[in-house]
């Protein structure tokens, strides 16, 4: 898969916690959504796979795992409409090659996305950034938690299943099922342009379409194109917790 917003109203949730040291880095997914998801954990290159990769996590439920004290990076996601047939597991959207625990591998576009880079820079930083490149399935933000510096709540909060363009619709099952996701306009028509591939695969040719439009207009800090400005990707400093809420 290629590359404000504010406190949710008070909820109960049910715990589930993995065990991790005194003050160490805490990654906490939330699902606000009214629906079960099954949220997807991918390293980049190098780094490990956190909590196998996946999970299971029901409505107004939350669970938080510690992340490695040394430089990490990788993104997070949510599957949906998942389900077993016997014994072969398979997701509406966002699957990653039909298993619960993704095991360090990507997930299927559309997908919203999450990315991030921790423990990096003299100064301890948390990168952080939410990205709609890959189109859109669940709404997304990313709010770090007792931070230094500039530590915005970033991500997209409405739902934009309802709006999608009809060209951008992705249904399940095809044609005439429901729209489970939102497609970019690369996964949707496969061009050079559209996918910033080959000769646009640098920032002065690959450029934001119609299509990037539609996600960048609804969430303007928002990467929406592979090449959009870098200043999307916000940088703070030694922060306890970094919370990714599904449908905040």
């Amino acid at each position: 898969m290629a590359r404000s917003l504010f406190l949710c109203s008070l909820l109960i949730f049910a715990v589930t916690t993995f065990s991790s040291p005194t003050g160490a880095l805490i990654l906490t997914l939330v699902n606000n959504c009214n629906y079960t998801v099954w949220p997807a954990i991918q390293p980049n290159a190098g780094h490990p796979v956190l909590a196998g990769g996946g999970l299971t996590l029901r409505t107004l439920t939350h669970q938080s795992i510690p992340v490695p004290d040394a430089h990490w990076s990788g993104r997070v996601w949510a599957r949906t409409g998942c389900a077993y047939s016997g014994t072969a597991f398979s997701c509406a959207s966002g699957d990653c090659g039909g298993r619960l625990q993704c095991n360090g591998a990507g997930g299927a576009p559309p997908a919203t996305l999450a990315q991030f880079e921790v423990h990096h820079g003299s100064n301890d930083y948390a990168s952080y950034g939410v990205s709609l490149v890959d189109g859109f399935n669940v709404p997304m933000t990313v709010t770090p938690h007792e931070g230094k510096g500039v530590c915005p709540v970033v991500g997209c909060r409405d739902d934009l299943l309802a709006t999608c363009p009809h060209v951008l619709q992705h249904r399940v099952p095809a044609v005439h099922g429901p729209v489970v996701a939102c497609k970019s306009g690369c996964e949707a028509f496969h061009t050079d342009e559209l996918c910033c591939r080959n000769h646009f695969n640098n920032p002065s040719t690959c450029k934001g379409s119609i299509y990037s439009s539609f996600f960048k207009h609804a969430y303007p800090a928002t990467f929406t194109f592979a090449h959009d400005t870098p200043s999307l990707m916000h940088q703070c400093s030694s922060p306890r917790e970094l919370k990714v809420i599904f449908c905040h």
